[in-house]
């Protein structure tokens, strides 16, 4: 079992520099990864994922933007928020590859930590 055979491995791991097309994922690769969080989605007009998430209030999603960004700057690799009153968007790409790296997942499985507190 490989470090990222589940969000645990994921999780537990930290984003590292990744530039050009061989930090670039692949599609098979991309989606065992994405097989490990639920809810998140490929955004082919983007080629990175995403997920929105719901909450009961302003205040609780301006929370969940905090805890993000506190992940942003530990894991220095930061997504594009779409914040409403009661929902956040959250897409994680990386540009310097072109497209999906591992440090995408990371960054998700560890949003999805959020949740489950």
């Amino acid at each position: 079992m490989s470090a990222t055979d589940s969000i645990a491995g994921l999780r537990n791991q930290h984003c590292q520099p990744r530039r050009g097309p061989d930090d670039a994922l692949g599609a098979d690769a991309s989606a065992q990864l994405l097989a490990q969080l639920p809810g998140w989605q490929i955004d082919p007009n983007s080629h990175g994922i995403r997920k929105s998430f719901s909450f009961a209030d302003y205040f609780h999603s301006m929370a969940f933007v905090n805890a993000v960004a506190s992940i942003a700057h530990r894991e220095d690799h930061h997504p594009e928020l779409d914040v409403a009153y009661n929902r956040v968007g959250v897409h994680y790409s990386t540009h310097d590859v072109g497209g999906l790296s591992l440090n995408d997942f990371i960054c998700a499985a560890k949003v999805e930590d959020l949740r489950a507190g």
